[in-house]
């Protein structure tokens, strides 16, 4: 990995201030030209340089957002959607931000969709949270939007990309994987995913 710097960055993470270099365009990887340009042309936020682009159709006054995973028997994984749910409203400071979890556990599509509707939305933008396209993407998550949708005619909606392959998560892998090894090192307590599991440890 190649990373561009331009300045000293100052931010919280989960061992407290970390300083960073800035990076000029995020992280680039080392692809062939026609390679990078592929890639990049799948990155929705992404430009040709690394940077956001202005949004040009983006969310507005009347959107409704869900944020939807897959959905879990362990009330830990349901409630780690609500946090990152929180956070997304408060970054963005989107009015209308619901969380849903495809199956086996509630709030479910439908009622995040009627609680848009409840809000005032006018439209409704599905955000699947989920890494990569696969069935529930191309099949379930849409099926489940469109039975929402039937009892609110005239309320348009759009399901989105997954998040996929994007430059940002090489940041997000790097702290978590720099936080472990500090909380194995003695110098970090478990992070809120580890804690009070003990597997954040080395194996020998």
């Amino acid at each position: 990995m190649e990373a561009a710097a331009s300045s000293a960055l100052v931010f919280p993470s989960e061992i407290g201030i970390v300083q960073i270099r800035a990076l000029r365009g995020f992280v680039k990887l080392r692809l062939d030209p026609l390679k990078r340009e592929k890639l990049r042309s799948g990155l929705c936020l992404a430009t040709a340089n690394g940077g956001f682009r202005k949004a040009l159709n983006g969310v507005a006054e009347g959107d409704g957002v869900i944020i939807v995973d897959h959905g879990s028997r362990r009330d830990e994984s349901n409630l780690m959607l609500n946090e990152f749910v929180d956070m997304f409203r408060e970054r963005t400071k989107y009015p209308i931000v619901e969380p849903a979890h495809m199956e086996l556990a509630e709030p479910s599509i439908k009622d995040a969709f009627d609680l848009c509707i409840q809000q005032g939305a006018k439209r409704i933008i599905v955000s699947p949270f989920f890494l990569s396209p696969g069935r529930h993407w191309n099949k379930d998550i849409p099926s489940l939007t469109a039975e929402a949708a039937k009892e609110h005619p005239g309320v348009s909606y759009i399901v989105t990309a997954p998040l996929g392959l994007h430059e940002l998560f090489v940041d997000v892998v790097n702290d978590r994987i720099n936080y472990c090894l500090s909380h194995v090192a003695g110098v970090a307590d478990e992070c809120r995913v580890c804690a009070g599991t003990g597997k954040c440890r080395l194996y020998n």
